[in-house]
């Protein structure tokens, strides 16, 4: 068996971003950034009023000060004469601030009559003026790669940006093994189960940003398998579900080494999702998960999500670990790095106390995986411990 660490720089090694390909800008959100891009123009392009209220020049502004309204300006309309000794021009928000003004009285600051304004006595002396680049300015760059989220989007929009240059979703192929495995909806036999490990691998992928297909469920047989791979080929990766280990219906390994699997290794020393395995079918990055639900998930979070955004181009790293405190006592851990589903509470991070590898109520009322280190000693409330949030 070989450790996490050493299982992901080889799984890591596998695969390579995807290309880049060009989408219209309401396609983007959730995409990454695969090039740098930059701002076609500038924001706000002038000098614009931030309050509703009179623009006039600072020099002529103190109290009682008494100025004759001569125009108006609104967001996208500006006022287009000149602004004398005296005078003022009515202004909202966001309209662009006449030629000679640089101060804007905003409208609570002033007592109006007629085409006349007088400024109060305990006027805000801000001149609530946004300048023109304020924001940004032609040319400015939005830094690749990143996933683009609401406000990145804004942003490209603002910019004048109308398509981003993304890196391609990797297809990943989701194949679930086994003669016990019926569709949600079918009804099973007395001797098979729901298929759910690629309900939820795929929904993990897909919030990662992958393209993910589900094929039909291989049975055990090696020519179901040889189709199902078949199906996989075109894929970007392929990840099987069950099969991986060494019994006598376990046939991923054996079939995919038929068909010309270079296998890169097998078996991790980690608790759940030992009977990993991973290397290349024609080319293809595979990635053999073991069946147990929780195994399969908890090595997609440890595992695949990691190597889904390698390939979307966020670069090479473990899935991010936090730090944390016991808020319940632990035993010493065994051999193998233990993945346990936990809650973070405001107390700490709280084990839960079955920690079965079929049990995916116990999965789903967990919020984070907390990471035991091989034989890690019996740890005490209050002391630190990593977990990866779920």
């Amino acid at each position: 068996m070989i450790s996490v660490a050493e299982a992901l720089d080889q799984l890591f090694a596998l695969v390579a971003p995807m290309d880049i390909e060009t989408i219209p800008l309401r396609q983007a959100a959730g995409r990454v950034l695969a090039r740098d891009v930059t701002a076609a123009r500038t924001q706000p392009p002038f000098d614009a009023s931030s309050m509703d209220g009179y623009a006039l020049r600072r020099a002529e502004v103190e109290p009682d000060a008494m100025f004759k309204v001569v125009g108006e300006a609104a967001a996208g309309h500006s006022y287009q004469g000149r602004i004398g000794a005296g005078q003022c021009v009515r202004i909202f928000t966001g309209a662009p601030m006449p030629q000679e003004a640089d101060f804007v009285v905003i409208q609570e600051d002033v007592t109006r009559r007629g085409d006349v304004i007088t400024v109060n006595r305990d006027m805000d002396s801000k001149d609530n003026v946004r300048p023109a680049g304020g924001d940004f300015k032609a040319g400015d760059r939005i830094e690749a790669p990143r996933r683009l989220g609401p406000p990145d989007v804004a942003l490209l929009a603002a910019m004048n940006i109308a398509e981003a240059p993304v890196t391609r979703r990797p297809v990943v192929a989701i194949l679930a093994t086994g003669d016990e495995l019926v569709m949600p909806g079918e009804t099973p036999g007395p001797d098979q189960i729901i298929a759910s490990n690629s309900f939820g691998l795929a929904a993990q992928l897909q919030a990662e940003g992958a393209e993910a297909r589900m094929l039909p469920i291989a049975r055990d047989t090696a020519a179901s398998l040889k189709t199902a791979f078949e199906l996989a080929a075109s894929a970007d990766l392929i990840v099987t579900i069950g099969g991986a280990s060494v019994g006598d219906y376990d046939l991923v390994a054996p079939v995919a080494a038929e068909l010309g699997m270079e296998q890169s290794f097998y078996k991790v020393a980690m608790r759940p999702g030992k009977p990993l395995m991973a290397g290349r079918l024609d080319g293809v990055p595979m990635i053999g998960l073991p069946g147990n639900p929780v195994s399969a998930l908890v090595c997609g979070t440890v595992f695949v999500a990691p190597i889904v955004r390698a390939m979307l181009g966020l670069g090479i790293a473990p899935a991010a670990r936090l730090q944390t405190t016991l808020a319940a006592a632990l035993p010493p851990n065994g051999p193998r790095e233990h993945y346990m589903r936990a809650t973070v509470t405001p107390e700490g991070l709280r084990a839960f106390d079955r920690q079965d590898s079929s049990l995916l109520t116990v999965l789903a009322q967990a919020n984070a995986l907390l990471v035991r280190p091989p034989h890690d000693p019996a740890r005490a409330i209050g002391e630190p411990v990593a977990y990866l949030p779920l």
